[in-house]
């Protein structure tokens, strides 16, 4: 995936978010904030409750590493109190040049409204040199930490925070969404972890390196992914020693991301007499996944499934 050349990109953009920015009316009587994902969004809403609006600029079925940039974007992040991102690089090649030209310092990073979630986290899989060869898009470590829900536990405890540091007349109110969102993700990893137990120890290859902390929450075994190196496309010979390794280990599951060609990981599974299934990455990658909960039951749902009808699922 190219980084895109943003500055001719962005002079249009900026001349049609000035139409979009004189034909809009908002609610300005609510905190209106900006994310990058729709986790993001639904975590924040959850937190901010009735006195936020909330917005995200990506979408479930794209690639977060390469949003495509619409019109919009700007005059949302030029009105928006505070913005809300995943950090550790995971949109460091379309979200940077977007805060320039939004010529909004409330949210630019080193501000209060700049609200990044991965403070907390500890990454997985960090780079040992930033050179092309390590691939692009993990920079900073893995940053696909959502999909571990002890991650959105993270998260949630980081937007609060941010909340509570902008907005601080409603400190009471954040605390108290935070500890019933907690609540119900406790109940629910509970059920999860019942959920995963015919998955723990079962192998798997996934397109793109984004279920590292998911398979570590949950006991999968990762084996590999079809890209070279994240953000690099597979070549021939990757893919013949894939698949030896996929043969020797006895792997039958292959993850597809809702963005990528279903071409190559059918292929790859035809070859292990194996079970593709398409797991999505964010909230709406999915017309089933609305919510974060929804994204982290669905995807032990639809992996279960796959593991049953590969023969490599467990007892519970």
């Amino acid at each position: 995936m190219t980084p895109q050349r943003w500055p001719s990109r962005l002079c249009g953009l900026i001349l049609a978010a000035a139409f979009l920015v004189a034909g809009t009316t908002y609610a300005e009587d609510k905190i209106y904030i900006v994310t990058t994902l729709p986790d993001l969004a639904d975590i924040t809403a959850r937190i901010g409750g009735d006195v936020v609006t909330v917005e995200s600029l990506a979408k479930g079925i794209e690639d977060p590493h390469g949003v495509p940039i619409k019109p919009s974007f700007v005059p949302k992040l030029n009105r928006a109190q505070v913005v809300v991102l995943m950090g550790l690089e995971y949109e460091h090649s379309w979200l940077p040049a977007l805060l320039t030209e939004a010529r909004n310092s409330k949210i630019l990073k080193g501000q209060i409204g700049y609200i990044d979630v991965s403070i907390r986290v500890t990454p997985k899989e960090v780079p040992r040199d930033l050179s092309r060869a390590q691939g692009e898009l993990h920079p900073a470590g893995n940053p696909h930490f959502n999909l571990d829900p002890e991650g959105g536990r993270l998260i949630a405890q980081t937007i609060a925070e941010g909340l509570s540091v902008n907005f601080p007349q409603y400190r009471k109110k954040f605390e108290t969404n935070l500890k019933e969102f907690l609540t119900q993700l406790d109940d629910k990893l509970k059920e999860w972890e019942v959920m995963a137990r015919p998955l723990k120890g079962v192998k798997f290859v996934s397109y793109h390196q984004d279920f590292t902390y998911f398979a570590d929450r949950f006991g999968l075994d990762y084996v590999g992914t079809i890209e070279l190196k994240p953000g690099i496309e597979p070549t021939a010979s990757h893919l013949v020693e894939l698949v030896g390794r996929m043969q020797a280990a006895g792997v039958k599951i292959v993850i597809r991301e809702p963005h990528f060609s279903e071409k190559v990981p059918n292929h790859i599974a035809a070859q292990v007499n194996g079970q593709v299934v398409k797991l999505p990455i964010m909230v709406g990658g999915t017309p089933e996944v609305k919510t974060y909960f929804d994204l982290i039951a669905y995807n032990l749902r639809a992996l279960l499934q796959a593991a049953q009808a590969a023969g490599v699922a467990g007892k519970v």
